[in-house]
Parts: C-alpha cells; structure tokens; sequence
C-alpha cells in the first residue's frame, strides 16, 4: 500500500492558482443547465455520468434539469494502472438501456478525451439515437483524441495546465476543492 504525503496535499491547494471561483462555476452550471434543457426538454434522454471525475457536476447539474430524464452512471477505463491507453475496459457498463434514445454524458472535463471518445462510440454503436456531451472544463489544446472530438455543453473553458476542483482531482485528492484550481507550476 503507498503512503501518501498529505502534507504535499495540502501544500498543493494552498499554493494552486485560483481559475474559477465556487460561484463562477455556479453560474457555468446554470447555463448549462439551460442550454441542456433548451435541447432536451421533450426528449426523453437518459444521462450517464462518468466515474469519478463526473460525480459533482452531474450531482449538481441533475438538480438544474427540470424535465424527465433517466440518470444512471458508468465506469471505464482505458488505462489499466498504466499511463498509456489501451482497449476500454468497463468497471460498470451502461445499466440503463438507451437503443433509440438520446444520450447525455456528463464528465468533468474534456482534456485529451481518449476514454470520452471511447464512451461516445460505444453509445453510437450500441443504437443511441443521438449522443451529446456536457463537460464543465474544455482543456484548450492541440492534443485531443480526434479532431472532431467536443462536448456539446462546456462549463468552462482553461489554459492548458493541471487543474482539479469541482471532480477534478490532484493524485486522487482535492475532487472536493470548491472552485476550479491549477497547480502552480504545473
């Protein structure tokens, strides 16, 4: 088992750059939330979120979409304790069944998007009607997965650099950072 330097933990959010406060992020949220609502109102969508990183934007962008939907989640990997991809590997696949229906995905942030774009063909393949995406962080860069890779709802938009906050974590830690943080240096 590794041990973890909580004293570097700490000294990462105390020393990070604040990007986005807790209530910039808040009002992301709310367009969003509109914006999604705007397309999806009478559509009957199911929403999945991705684990771990999607579990505090949808828990709080579910809440803003007044209008029937179906909310389950999923869980994949393309990693496999290793750095570099490989094939997806589902933890938890979609539970929910979404053949002929429009599917959202909620995740935290779109950086290079291998596993997103992975999820997104998997939905396609398996006879989504339509299938869009919410991100709250766009990572403004060159390296994306495909070139025709996007999310359809962006919070946010950042600089290049290593950020957690709002489900985005630093080594595991910070997910629960209210606001939207860049490592300093980094």
């Amino acid at each position: 088992m590794s041990s973890v330097d909580l004293e570097h933990i700490k000294r990462v959010y105390i020393e990070s750059d604040l990007l986005f406060s807790q209530a910039e992020v808040e009002t992301a949220m709310d367009r969003m939330a509109r914006e999604i609502t705007e397309q999806l109102m009478d559509a009957n969508p199911v929403v999945f979120t991705v684990m771990n990183g999607g579990l505090v934007i949808a828990g709080q962008l579910l809440t803003r979409l007044n209008f029937p939907l179906e909310a389950s989640y999923l869980h994949a990997t393309r990693y496999r304790n290793t750095t570099s991809g490989h094939e997806l590997e589902w933890k938890v696949p979609p539970m929910v069944e979404f053949k002929d229906r429009p599917v959202l995905i909620i995740d935290d942030i779109l950086d290079e998007g291998h596993t997103l774009a992975a999820i997104i063909d998997h939905c396609r393949q398996g006879g989504a009607s339509s299938v869009q995406c919410a991100v709250l962080v766009n990572k403004l860069h060159d390296r994306k997965a495909r070139s025709d890779l996007k999310a359809e709802f962006v919070g946010l938009e950042v600089e290049d650099r290593y950020i957690f906050g709002y489900g985005m974590d630093y080594q595991g830690y910070w997910r629960n950072a209210p606001g939207i943080f860049a490592v300093k240096g980094m």
